[in-house]
């Protein structure tokens, strides 16, 4: 069994890497290849913690596995912990033993910046230039240093319900050399781009601050009852998403499914634009919607990446079973 610490992956997981399994597994997942599985999430009733499993299995990269873990909201003040704490453990599909376990921290928060901007690549605008952020807490810097490096953005202009929070995203533009800029809502009718990674569960982002021709990577609403953009604006938008059942239960699209404003048959998962059997974004003019509620499989195919590069920088540890 191979194990990887929390702290090895920053050397060992790139950007570039985790967006490669993430476009692939989405891929997969479409094609009917990778199959997650059904989401286990309870309330453990000890410290307000929320304690799940994601898994699945990909059958074109041979990866089977689970991540474990979930939400202590009191981590952060008490011990000077991350409230989200997680373990992904891959198993052997030939034989079923298990095979490694990685530290899920750092993984879950690069494979969520990567969903997004394997969302960009694949529906914004080629001309794209100006991006907005909705929510600038941890994720939100981990989602503006991927996007930055996927797409030519010449310019950020972010939003948070707390603004004194927002020179931490300016400090992340300007490292990358891009110009940043504190707006209110309505200014984020001049983005070509949105990314909201909120955890809110009333909307802030509404149709009126979405101009046409924008894509929205809408990554915050995982659970029942999340909320980020009003309802009316996915149904006038194309809607994709990492996977249907989950969009339209616990992602964004929960809502407008609910009021009525659109249906299951009107979310596209991804990766059949990926694959080039849904044609995606289909004018200049048109508003694109991804709804990022996190899949099992994504942590997998991360953790199989970073697995995979350990072994090759002779930077596994082994323990025998």
């Amino acid at each position: 069994m191979v194990i990887i610490p929390e702290g090895m992956i920053a050397d060992l997981l790139t950007r570039q890497a985790a967006f490669d399994a993430v476009e692939a597994v989405f891929a997969g997942m479409a094609s009917g290849a990778a199959v997650n599985f059904p989401v286990v999430r309870e309330a453990l009733g000890h410290e307000d913690a929320l304690y799940g499993f994601k898994g699945g299995f990909d059958r074109a990269g041979g990866v089977l596995g689970l991540k474990a873990g979930g939400y202590w909201p009191h981590n952060l003040e008490r011990r000077g912990l991350i409230n989200h704490q997680s373990s992904v453990f891959l198993f052997d599909p030939d034989t079923g033993r298990v095979k490694a376990m990685v530290g899920g921290n750092l993984l879950t928060a690069l494979r969520t910046a990567a969903a997004s901007s394997v969302s960009i690549k694949h529906l914004a605008r080629k001309d794209a230039r100006i991006l907005g952020m909705v929510g600038a807490g941890h994720q939100a810097r981990f989602q503006l240093r991927a996007a930055l490096e996927t797409h030519a953005f010449e310019q950020v202009i972010g939003w948070n319900y707390h603004p004194e929070m927002l020179p931490g995203l300016a400090a992340v533009a300007e490292e990358m050399g891009v110009a940043f800029r504190a707006v209110d809502l309505p200014g984020l009718s001049a983005a070509d781009v949105i990314i909201t990674i909120t955890s809110s569960f009333a909307p802030s982002l509404m149709g009126a601050h979405v101009s046409p021709g924008t894509h929205l990577a809408c990554m915050g609403t995982d659970t029942r009852g999340k909320q980020e953009v009003e309802a009316a604006l996915l149904a006038r938008s194309a809607v994709f998403c990492d996977e249907v059942a989950q969009s339209i239960t616990i992602g964004e699209a929960q809502h407008a499914v609910a009021q009525g404003l659109i249906g299951a048959e009107a979310v596209t998962p991804i990766g059949a634009v990926i694959n080039g059997t849904h044609a995606g974004r289909t004018s200049a003019d048109a508003i694109t919607l991804f709804d990022g509620t996190g899949v099992g499989l994504q942590d997998l195919a991360v953790a199989d990446a970073i697995v995979k590069a350990a072994r090759a920088q002779g930077l596994a540890t082994i323990v025998p079973l």
